[in-house]
């Protein structure tokens, strides 16, 4: 964009040092002179007003075009962060069943451990 705005200012200085230069050798009248300036002017006005019109547009279709890969990538993290969710519930699950599990086997292990004592103790 400022590449953009750089050719402008150029095409603006440009002209005008070309106008003036054109005045300083040009043999005509003032009022011819005169009449030249405008018309370069207007020239010059209505080319930067052209320029800046298809910089604006561009600009336009960028921004657009940033706007919705932005939107995709909303919706792809969004995606990826529903699965990850997923995935921590699912695991989530996983380790209560694995816990219920252990839990169970300890607490069998235990009973088995008290009754191998028991009748031990009976056997003394």
């Amino acid at each position: 964009m400022s590449n953009r705005g750089d050719l402008i200012a150029g095409i603006v200085i440009g002209g005008f040092l070309g106008a003036l230069v054109g005045i300083i050798y040009a043999p005509k009248s003032g009022r011819e002179t005169r009449e030249d300036i405008s018309r370069k002017t207007d020239e010059l006005l209505s080319r930067a007003k052209d320029e800046y019109e298809i910089a604006v547009e561009k600009s336009r279709k960028a921004y657009e075009a940033t706007l919705a890969k932005l939107k995709k990538l909303e919706e792809q993290t969004q995606q990826k962060v529903d699965a990850v969710e997923e995935k921590v519930a699912e695991l989530k699950e996983q380790g209560k069943d694995t816990l219920t599990d252990g839990k169970s086997r300890l607490k069998n292990a235990l009973t088995a451990g008290v009754e191998a004592f028991k009748e031990e103790q009976k056997k003394v």
